[in-house]
């Protein structure tokens, strides 16, 4: 009976998975027919399905290699062919050869990051963050475009009504011209060691705690009203947090070391005064 019960929670966070590589091939389906919000709506059921199959897995202590494998293998086809495909079809498909070199890039990227990440969560540590653009970040990123995108061409009676930011919103025929360049930079950020917050492993103080929380009801009230456009700026942002966070460091090595180099001369200069 234990062992009947038990496979039975190793098939559920398994549908999870099921449904994130199911999700991201209708919208690979949608893509291709022209519905690009339907696609990007399909990667964002991919995406709830993605964030729920581990922490089941987690919750039921049910993980397995099988699962792991199982989840890359659904990442690949959801964050990485499917947003790939859908802005090849809206974006790049003008572009000829260097739109499906873009494209590729993008797949192959995603196809590196995942075997890297596996690779390194052998060791079984929960790490503070990722080496790396997460798949489903990067992803995040272009799937928050479509739908905020989408918008603007959205009419009445089309689907759903949703309130949105008008300043973005005048951005959003620049973003859609720069987003070659985009994906290129998403793509290199993926397979980069830069080092990105992983939310897994986060210790706070009671003070920072609140603040948090008080974060969390602000960006929540935001995602109710503002849901398409607020998704596009929180995933942006995360994108860019590695980047500013690197910048930051590298700055401060550069730093480091331009103080050395005074000491130093500094320490010789006195060495030379002694020695007179």
């Amino acid at each position: 009976m234990k062992h009947s019960l038990k496979k039975g929670i190793y098939i559920f966070p398994s549908l999870f998975t099921s449904g994130n590589m199911g999700f991201g091939f209708m919208s690979m389906l949608a893509s291709i027919d022209g519905h690009f919000t339907k696609a990007a709506w399909f990667l964002v059921c991919a995406i709830a399905c993605d964030m729920l199959d581990g922490r089941i897995a987690r919750m039921t202590n049910t993980t397995s290699e099988f699962g792991v494998q199982l989840d890359s293998l659904s990442d690949l086809v959801s964050f990485g062919l499917a947003p790939s495909i859908m802005m090849y079809m809206l974006v790049l498909g003008k572009m000829g050869r260097i739109g499906i070199a873009i494209a590729v890039l993008f797949v192959l990227c995603s196809a590196l990051r995942l075997a890297k990440f596996n690779v390194q969560a052998k060791d079984g540590i929960v790490h503070s963050s990722f080496q790396g653009l997460p798949t489903p970040a990067s992803a995040g990123v272009l799937i928050s475009f479509v739908l905020s995108y989408e918008l603007l061409f959205a009419g009445v009676g089309q689907g759903l009504s949703f309130k949105t930011i008008p300043i973005l919103m005048k951005s959003m025929p620049a973003f859609f011209d720069a987003m070659p360049i985009v994906m290129v930079v998403l793509s290199f950020l993926m397979v980069s060691n830069i080092p990105y917050l992983s939310f897994k492993k986060i210790k706070l103080s009671k003070p920072a705690a609140f603040r948090l929380l008080v974060l969390i009801i602000f960006t929540i009230t935001l995602i109710l009203v503002f849901p398409q456009n607020t998704f596009f700026i929180l995933y942006l942002a995360y994108a860019l947090s590695g980047l500013i966070m690197y910048a930051f460091r590298f700055r401060k090595i550069l730093a480091r070391k331009f103080r050395a180099t005074v000491d130093d001369e500094d320490s010789n200069k006195n060495g030379d005064i002694n020695e007179r």
